[in-house]
């Protein structure tokens, strides 16, 4: 048992350093100047957790008659992302998360000036697909209700054609009028790693201790028991 919580802490210990390696590089990613996107040529080999949390720069238009809404639960409160296609330069087309709206923006009427109509360029995080759905949600497509942003699912119910395997957060400050919210990505990787390693080889030291105890006291017992035999 003592071997095995060794090993239980080592093993955390190798976690951690994979964990502290993997917010390194997506630091590295979210901080970095923007660039293109994966090409259509590349999708069927994308790398997904290689390149999520990368900044890309797109340029193309909106089919903001397409939307989507996936309910969210932000800092700003109870409400939906609004998922919309968009046909880049080369005519290929990417699913962009634009934000977030309260329950009385979901109308398009009400956010008129972001709903950009032509060319536009855009930058934002690169996203990994959501498929199925979220916490004990499951994706409605029929009733077009969505709990998570489901890529492929979302593109066939809209009728999109071939898109791309991730979506892109795009970033604050690029919708006119401020609606949808942009900007909103959590970058954040729970790291409880070291805690865990350190109570692992706690138990192994409490362990040894016991064992070394018991050994302890057994001896001096037997060393009792051979003087009163021996007094005898």
């Amino acid at each position: 048992m003592f071997v095995a919580l060794v090993g239980l802490g080592v093993w955390q210990v190798q976690r951690l350093s994979w964990k502290l390696d993997l917010i390194q590089r997506v630091e590295a990613r979210v901080n970095a100047p923007p660039a293109a996107p994966p090409s259509p040529a590349q999708w069927a080999r994308f790398d997904g957790p290689g390149e999520e949390y990368r900044r890309v720069r797109l340029e193309g238009s909106f089919r903001n008659d397409r939307e989507t809404f996936v309910q969210a639960l932000t800092e700003l409160g109870s409400g939906f992302w609004v998922m919309t296609p968009f046909v880049t330069a080369d005519g290929s087309t990417i699913l962009i998360n634009r934000g977030f709206v309260l329950p009385e923006r979901r109308d398009p009427s009400t956010r008129a000036a972001g709903q950009l109509p032509g060319p536009v360029t855009i930058t934002g995080l690169l996203r990994l697909d959501e498929p199925g759905g979220g916490f004990l949600r499951s994706n409605d497509p029929a009733g077009d209700r969505w709990f998570s942003r489901d890529v492929a699912a979302i593109a066939q119910m809209r009728g999109l054609g071939p898109v791309a395997p991730f979506f892109v957060d795009q970033s604050a400050g690029e919708t006119p009028g401020g609606v949808p919210v942009g900007g909103l990505t959590v970058v954040a990787f729970r790291n409880h790693h070291l805690v865990y390693a350190l109570t692992w080889f706690a138990l192994a030291a409490m362990l040894a201790g016991a064992g070394i105890w018991i050994a302890r006291d057994e001896r001096r017992r037997r060393a009792a028991w051979r003087m009163a035999e021996a007094g005898r």
